[in-house]
């Protein structure tokens, strides 16, 4: 039989006597005199079993199994039942630092360029949490820290959302492996964001500025194929071969890496535009027999375009802008929107509508002066458009007439001769009462 002893401070202990005959000890602590009548009569059902070899009432079974491991212990140490056996800790799972190179190793469709980027956002990852770092343990509020060390670090804003978008295409993968339960990169802003501080337009007459600048055929043509051909450099520049210029059908087919991924998007066709034409066409009376290539000079991959531009704009006397290409083919995109619809400038150009108005179309200074003077077209780039535009309006009263034309007569030339000319005078005009009947 097992007894309560009370000790000071309401702690309780039960007493009981082991198979061995000796009189052993369970300390409760504090608790109350009901717990500890339960606990005794365990205790009793535990020491009749280990006494008889018999095994316990499942009550008191489960009772054991439910006991926190304090009490399952001093109940173990005086024989009552086994120590439980520690678990193994769970395995780590795979650290950041291997996940990521078995990541970059495994992705062989992926262009060179876009695995230099990828490791770049692989080497921020784990100069900020360690190559061992279990990708269990990174959670969302470690990769809202990881986005603050990227500021920290300088970058702009939209080289932090890319790295971020790159980011979350790791973490993604190692979800879709069941590595993760989910990804913890997820709720971070990574959408390209257009910066309007670094957009500008180019007029065409700083472009002509900038073509009589250039030191040969070959940079009036990569300067033309951006500004007037909207074309991406280099990518598109050094792809373009003499084999893709359809002179008899007035257009050129460019092959476009970027968007190659895309159904349809490995080429696009691009017009001979009239500001385009001379430019190749001097080029090609230049170029040597049997050259495959339109471009032949910047082929490489360490060319570097940028830099000459620049020094073609400082001969020029113009300050260089930002983004030089990209802004280029901005004001390329720019300029057809002012004359042709949206789907057909994006399939020149080779992209969709939503990412010109984001990233490429640009208000200018012709547009506000077209506003200002009262312009109803919207061709206002159009190097044409003011010897168009007058034959497009019609005359509407309040309007000055056009000079040798009567203001009451309207043109029958391809009328019967026999129709009498119509006049102000046939006209009615419309009285108080309108065109229905009155009504009650």
């Amino acid at each position: 039989m097992a007894s309560i002893g009370n000790d000071p401070g309401g702690r309780r202990r039960i007493l009981f006597t082991a198979p061995d005959k000796r009189r052993k000890t369970i300390r409760l602590g504090r608790c109350s005199q009901r717990q500890a009548e339960t606990v005794r009569g365990h205790v009793e059902h535990l020491a009749a079993a280990a006494l008889t070899g018999a095994a316990p009432p499942d009550e008191t079974s489960r009772w054991v199994a439910a006991l926190p491991d304090l009490l399952h212990g001093r109940l173990a140490a005086v024989g009552l039942t086994t120590a439980r056996v520690p678990e193994a800790p769970a395995p780590a799972g795979p650290t950041l630092g291997p996940f990521l190179d078995g990541y970059l190793a495994a992705r062989v469709d992926l262009k060179p360029s876009t695995l230099t980027a990828l490791r770049q956002a692989a080497r921020y990852l784990t100069e900020h949490f360690g190559t061992a770092k279990p990708l269990r343990d990174i959670l969302p509020g470690d990769a809202d820290g990881w986005r603050l060390f990227l500021v920290g670090k300088g970058l702009a804003d939209a080289t932090v959302r890319r790295r971020c978008g790159q980011a979350k295409q790791f973490f993604k993968s190692a979800v879709r492996k069941h590595l993760l339960p989910a990804n913890p990169f997820a709720d971070l802003q990574s959408a390209n964001a257009a910066n309007p501080a670094r957009q500008h337009y180019l007029p065409r007459d700083v472009a002509k500025k900038v073509l009589d600048a250039c030191p040969d055929a070959e940079w009036r043509l990569i300067f033309a194929l951006c500004r007037y051909g909207g074309l991406r450099c280099p990518s598109e520049i050094v792809r373009l071969r003499w084999g893709d210029v359809l002179w008899s059908e007035n257009r050129f087919i460019v092959t476009s890496p970027k968007t190659a991924r895309h159904p349809g998007g490995a080429s696009r066709q691009v017009p001979l535009f009239p500001e385009l034409l001379p430019y190749l066409r001097e080029a090609f009376e230049q170029a040597a027999p049997g050259t495959e290539y339109v471009i032949t000079r910047y082929r490489k991959t360490n060319g570097n375009l940028s830099t000459q531009l620049r020094r073609i704009l400082w001969k020029a006397g113009i300050d260089p802008w930002p983004r030089l290409f990209q802004n280029l083919r901005a004001s390329a995109d720019t300029d057809l929107a002012q004359r042709f619809p949206a789907h057909v400038c994006a399939r020149w150009l080779g992209h969709s509508p939503a990412i010109a108005a984001k990233h490429y179309l640009q208000v200018t200074d012709a547009d506000f002066e077209a506003a200002a003077n009262g312009s109803l077209t919207k061709a206002a780039h159009s190097p044409d458009s003011a010897a168009q535009n007058p034959a497009q309006y019609l005359h509407v009263p309040g309007f000055p007439e056009r000079k040798g034309e009567a203001a009451d007569v309207q043109e029958t030339r391809d009328l019967p001769a026999d129709t009498e000319p119509v006049t102000s005078g046939h006209i009615n005009m419309v009285g108080h009462q309108g065109l229905e009947p009155w009504t009650r």
